[in-house]
């Protein structure tokens, strides 16, 4: 038994929810969004709250069963609040701009790198910190991901694009290694 999977999601005030043809979207201030209902989860909707169970009990479904509860509360969670993901730029000469719906990052490579907003996606600037901010959840953590790879922080001096508050285990250099070795 799943024990998220077992607790009702409350629909605040403001939120409209709909099931229908294996689908399931949420309409708020914030926006709109829909996801399919994966074929063995049963979702039900009862006066102010969703209701999510599996339609028989075997491996795959109790395994689906509450990804699914949070799937759908992320959704009425990001058409209310939204979601944003912040990352941070460390490096001598490290820029980026915003370009019309681009991130433009300058990163130590011969060329500029773009990365493209996704559909609902939006960039935002705050000094050395990059701000993805939308309301799906996956996406802003998929495109923060997609931006992170462009130059993941290195381990001796840290520079590169880090998560804010992500803590890089840090290598000692060449000095102290042979300084150890030396005794």
């Amino acid at each position: 038994m799943s024990r998220v999977g077992k607790k009702p999601i409350q629909i605040p005030a403001g939120v409209e929810v709909k099931i229908e043809d294996g689908k399931i979207s949420a309409k708020g201030p914030k926006g709109f969004i829909s996801k399919e209902i994966p074929a063995g989860i049963l979702v039900e909707l009862k006066e102010k709250e969703v209701v999510v169970s599996p339609k028989s009990i075997n491996k795959r479904n109790k395994a689906l069963w509450g990804l699914v509860r949070m799937i759908i509360s992320n959704m009425v969670d990001g058409v209310t609040k939204g979601f944003e993901k912040k990352l941070e730029m460390e490096g001598v000469g490290f820029r980026s701009n915003i370009q019309g719906n681009d991130l433009v990052l300058e990163v130590g490579f011969s060329h500029d790198v773009k990365v493209p907003a996704p559909e609902g996606i939006k960039y935002s600037m705050e000094k050395n910190v990059i701000v993805v901010s939308g309301i799906d959840k996956e996406l802003v953590g998929q495109t923060a991901a997609v931006i992170r790879r462009v130059k993941p922080p290195e381990p001796y001096k840290g520079k590169g694009i880090r998560y804010q508050g992500e803590v890089i285990r840090r290598k000692l250099g060449k000095k102290a290694a042979t300084a150890g070795g030396a005794g």
